[in-house]
């Protein structure tokens, strides 16, 4: 069953670095207006955990990334693919350009 407000997060071989997917878990946490310490407690994880993520620290476990993703209503497939018109895709690429600019 597919969550209300779900986003789709397609991947490439390009775009599969550990920074890359804490930059989207990031983008999506603040547009849902979550802080770090409400996306822990909902995944089950320290607040430490979820700053580490998103940082890109290689200490996450496959899954409890997957579960991070599915409490912030992403979905993920591990290939690129023709999406539906209807559904909202994550532009992993975007987020991760604006992520390295804020860092400059």
């Amino acid at each position: 069953m597919e969550r209300e407000g779900a986003e789709w997060l397609a991947t490439s071989s390009s775009s599969q670095t550990r920074p890359d997917v804490g930059a989207v878990i990031r983008d999506r946490r603040k547009r849902l207006k979550l802080d770090q310490s409400t996306l822990a407690k909902r995944i089950g994880v320290s607040r430490q955990w979820v700053i580490d993520v998103e940082h890109g620290h290689p200490r996450a476990e496959v899954a409890l990334l997957l579960r991070a993703l599915d409490v912030l209503g992403i979905r993920w497939t591990p290939i690129v693919e023709r999406l539906p018109a209807a559904t909202s895709a994550v532009d992993i690429n975007a987020i991760v350009t604006k992520a390295k600019k804020g860092k400059t």
